[in-house]
């Protein structure tokens, strides 16, 4: 078993490096210059990320996470309001949850 403090340092040292990884990106990207290419992988990156996260838990969570995901979507599409477009996928998966399908 671990002890309390080894466990104190390891966390320490996990939030040190955390850190130092933070600060290590935004001295590296201020060597860079930012060019039109750069700006436009840095714009769509977020988004890419969302749904590198979002996919594997929709595939996984059934037809109830995908049509929620969708619902999340297509809401996204039309209002371009990140709150509205998680609200609407919060209550499409609740309610079909709620349904007795």
């Amino acid at each position: 078993m671990v002890d309390e403090t080894t466990a104190l340092l390891a966390i320490a040292l996990m939030a040190a490096v955390t850190l130092l990884t933070r600060i290590g990106g935004v001295v590296i990207m201020s060597f860079v210059p930012i060019t039109p290419r750069i700006e436009a992988f840095l714009r769509h990156l977020a988004m890419s990320v969302i749904v590198a996260l979002v996919v594997p838990a929709a595939v996984k969570g059934g037809p109830t996470a995908m049509l929620a995901v969708a619902t999340a979507g297509l809401v996204m599409v039309l209002t371009r309001s990140a709150v509205g477009a998680m609200l609407a996928g919060v209550a499409c998966a609740a309610l079909l949850r709620a349904l007795p399908l």
